[in-house]
């Protein structure tokens, strides 16, 4: 009968040559190691997030490119084709004057959706540009049509929409950023996380910091109450914003949200510190570019106080976990 040699240490010699017969191989082979998930590199992290260190200069009122992405809403727009699918507001593809593409979104979520892109480009997350227009005319077979209370967002910038990206699979989910993005959506109540209202874009050259950003898109659902199992939640509803609450606890370290929105499970294991980091950086924001922010979303002065109030009050109460 052959006998089995083995280096191994005398306690362990039964189960390494358990192992081995099991494996029909010698004791000599070493089962591989699963590495844990990879953190991402500062290179990788830039394609999500981007520390602001001008955050108190950053111009709210136009947001992510600038003026010069900004439409002119006083010229005649050329329809182009309508917008099919799921979503839940109606839009139009068109074009300007100057033959430039326009993606346009009409009604409840127009205005929610250039404060929530405002408030998540301004502490470092990337985001295409889009501007509120409450009023403009639409020509279409020769037929000019007037509309209010839209989103434009231009689709002739740099950037190249590449496809989507998971809230489950993707380079940062080891990552603070990441854990701040889920926080900094309780905080807003953008409860539609969806994998259509997200985006990877590709610059033609580096903007700011990165060759690829991965994006949360077409928030319009913000400020408004959030889901229940059941129903939608509302759009649009700043009344519904105020009553619905932020942060109702905290449990072996663990913050307990009032969400009811898709992937629940996002926000069941971030701690107290991961709040604090992205309230930290929300209350950076100066009184004068929270004013910019509401204005370029075209919400009035009382609206606009309402909708600060209640953001002050969960950035303070975010900051005050311990």
């Amino acid at each position: 009968m052959m006998r089995l040699r083995c280096a191994c240490s005398q306690p362990r010699v039964a189960v390494v040559l358990l192992v081995a017969v099991s494996l029909g191989v010698g004791c000599a082979v070493q089962l591989p190691e699963v590495p844990p998930p990879r953190p991402a590199g500062r290179v990788e992290l830039a394609q999500l997030w981007v520390e602001p260190l001008d955050l108190e200069r950053r111009d709210l009122f136009y947001g992510s490119g600038g003026h010069e992405l900004a439409p002119e809403a006083k010229q005649l727009f050329h329809f182009e084709s309508e917008k099919t699918g799921t979503g839940f507001s109606p839009g139009f593809k068109v074009e300007d004057e100057r033959g430039r593409p326009w993606d346009v979104k009409i009604g409840a979520e127009a205005r929610a959706e250039v404060l929530a892109s405002r408030i998540i480009w301004a502490i470092g997350y990337h985001q295409p540009p889009n501007h509120y227009v409450p009023r403009w005319t639409l020509e279409r077979d020769g037929v000019s049509s007037a509309f209010g209370d839209s989103r434009f967002r231009p689709e002739f910038h740099p950037l190249e929409r590449k496809g989507n990206w998971s809230w489950h699979d993707n380079p940062f989910l080891e990552t603070q950023a990441f854990r701040g993005l889920v926080v900094l959506m309780a905080v807003i109540n953008n409860w539609d996380l969806t994998v259509d209202n997200t985006g990877i874009y590709e610059p033609d050259r580096e903007w700011e910091g990165a060759r690829r950003w991965y994006v949360v898109r077409d928030v319009g659902a913000s400020f408004s109450h959030n889901r229940s199992r059941l129903l939608q939640g509302t759009r649009g509803d700043i009344e519904g914003f105020e009553a619905q609450p932020f942060v109702r606890g905290v449990e072996n370290g663990r913050v307990q949200f009032d969400w009811h929105g898709p992937h629940r499970e996002l926000f069941e294991n971030l701690s107290t510190a991961d709040v604090r980091w992205t309230c930290a950086l929300l209350a950076r924001i100066r009184p004068e570019q929270w004013d910019a922010a509401f204005r370029a979303a075209g919400y009035g002065p009382q609206d606009a106080a309402r909708l600060r109030a209640t953001l002050d009050e969960r950035i303070a109460q975010g900051n005050g976990l311990r």
